[in-house]
């Protein structure tokens, strides 16, 4: 009996997994506040350079007066004509601003003035943040197989609330940059390893509608809620205060969730396994069999034994590299994150130039998220995962393309395109994104996930400090961000073509398994087998009673 056949009879759709949905659309909706925070903190209204004699004037009349001029945000004027016209323009630096604040909310940009020459200031305090990422990916990843899901998650969840607390004090550029470092060592794995503990214990079928639905509703709550929070406040400091607090109370996740049984199999804990399936068990109601977990015992010890498991608690990252198929594997998944998490990033993140409120548009993109969330598990319970990923890297490809050329003409006449065409391109890869991130953590096999996650995580962040130079592009041809775009979604869909399905199959738990997952499936053969019944590809054979059950209960939850 392996470890998916007890794991049904514990019961693997019922009420513990449900907690854990419950307790991972919580952290959702921290991590979305965690991970925006620097874009609501930075928000840059328009604002001009400050004159004595403008000081009673209307917000309309001082942008007519500056309109005339190239960069009318950082002109400064020596004087200004009654008539309107003939002013005399200052040599010296703007160092005051007149600010249009949205809804009243001041930004940290606002209060300490970093626009204009030093509007590098909040870019290098976001580099930093994307540089602790990396680091924190790393740390927490090996952490994660290391001393298992849960302590890292509170652990990574500690650094960001320091992290964001930190910042409130942040009055220069060498405190703000190395408070967002310590808070950007917390981003990704604070939530990560939350999702690989859930992967690890819910059915194939919850893991589609119910986890990817719970992600993109909650998440879009989180973002709403960081918007109109700080519109709420007024202030950032006091935003960053009411944000960081949640991050502790994932604290309490340690006496609520049990560490991940799959785990402490490869870690050769296989008594420490049995007491947390029984624990899973008693909170499901079921009634299981002392035989049962003898069983499952005995196929552990068989299949896992001592000299086996000593390599694979030992096992990192460079080992995936060591036979053919796992290496091949590893460089897939390395380039589809170098792909789509730039692509995401450069997405997500553009709310400002559109011509609307930054936090109108924030909201517009975050009720996105959940339709996205709850079509792509529908997806990839249909028709898989690997037809989800090609085909919405390729759609999504096409809204980017578009959605970048209409920003690249520099117009905001036709306000509705292009907020329509960004939030199809926002719409689109959130799925892409998503679908591809579960693709992915199936494929690395249990023992060295938490690692294997991190470094193609890792890569899709180091990757990311792209974006601004894909945008930047634009100044000299003005097609080619959105030309780029939709060429690395094309390029991320042929990736994905090249990887084995995971739908409906029983995920690898040790590297010999991951060597041999998918061996002498064709690249197109997820398109005839995309629209089989669940029971023609079942993960195991359903024999007894329990088993059926879990599965009726995983549809009903579906529907």
């Amino acid at each position: 009996m392996d470890f998916e056949e007890i794991l049904a009879k514990c019961g693997n759709s019922s009420r513990y997994q449900f907690v854990l949905l419950a307790l991972y659309g919580y952290l959702m909706v921290v991590v979305s506040m965690h991970y925006f925070s620097q874009n609501v903190i930075s928000f840059v209204p328009d604002h001009w350079c400050y004159h004595e004699q403008l000081v009673n004037r209307s917000f309309e009349e001082i942008e007519a007066i500056y309109s005339q001029y190239e960069n009318p945000s950082c002109t400064r004027l020596e004087r200004i004509g009654e008539d309107g016209q003939n002013h005399t323009l200052s040599k010296e630096r703007c160092d005051r601003w007149f600010y249009k604040y949205d809804f009243g909310y001041r930004s940290m940009n606002t209060e300490l003035n970093w626009v204009c020459h030093d509007a590098y200031k909040p870019r290098w305090g976001q580099s930093l943040f994307f540089v602790g990422s990396v680091c924190g990916t790393l740390i927490f990843g090996q952490l994660g197989d290391r001393i298992g899901r849960i302590k890292a998650l509170i652990l990574a969840n500690w650094c960001g609330f320091l992290g964001d607390f930190s910042t409130i004090f942040a009055n220069s550029l060498v405190s703000f940059s190395i408070s967002r470092f310590v808070s950007g060592l917390a981003a990704d794995a604070n939530s990560y390893l939350m999702y690989i503990l859930i992967l690890e214990y819910v059915s194939p079928s919850l893991r589609n509608v119910g986890l990817n639905t719970v992600l993109g509703s909650f998440y879009c709550l989180g973002l709403i809620g960081a918007c109109w929070l700080a519109v709420w406040v007024g202030h950032w400091r006091i935003f960053l205060a009411c944000s960081s607090v949640p991050l502790l109370l994932v604290t309490l996740f340690y006496f609520l969730v049990q560490e991940s049984a799959q785990w402490l199999v490869t870690r050769n804990d296989i008594d420490g396994a049995i007491r947390r399936l029984q624990r899973v068990a008693k909170i499901n109601r079921r009634q299981v069999a002392d035989e049962d977990f003898r069983t499952f015992r005995s196929y552990c010890e068989e299949h896992y034994r001592k000299d086996v498991k000593e390599q694979d608690s030992q096992a990192n990252v460079r080992d995936m590299l060591k036979t053919p198929r796992m290496r091949s594997t590893a460089f897939k998944l390395l380039l589809i994150f170098i792909i789509i998490v730039p692509c995401y990033n450069t997405i997500a993140r553009n709310v400002e130039g559109l011509g609307i409120s930054p936090f109108i548009m924030f909201s517009l993109n975050a009720l996105t998220l959940p339709p996205s969330g709850y079509l792509q598990g529908l997806l990839q319970d249909r028709i898989g995962r690997k037809a989800t990923a090609v085909g919405w890297m390729t759609i999504t490809g096409l809204f980017a393309a578009a959605a970048g050329l209409v920003i690249s003409q520099g117009s905001n006449r036709n306000v509705t395109l292009l907020v329509g065409l960004t939030l199809a391109a926002r719409f689109g890869v959130s799925i892409a994104d998503g679908a591809s991130s579960q693709f992915s953590t199936e494929l690395i096999p249990t023992s060295v996930r938490g690692r294997g996650v991190a470094v193609v995580h890792v890569a899709g962040f180091a990757a990311s400090f792209l974006s601004p130079y894909i945008l930047h592009l634009g100044t000299y041809f003005k097609p080619a961000p959105s030309i780029i775009l939709g060429l690395l979604f094309l390029s991320g869909a042929y990736v994905c073509l090249l990887l084995p399905e995971t739908r409906n199959k029983k995920l690898p738990m040790s590297l010999e398994e991951g060597e041999e997952f998918g061996k002498g499936e064709g690249i197109f053969d997820f398109l005839v087998n995309m629209f089989k019944k669940d029971s023609e590809e079942s993960v195991v054979e359903m024999s007894t009673k329990n088993v059926e059950e879990d599965t009726l209960m995983a549809k009903a939850v579906q529907q």
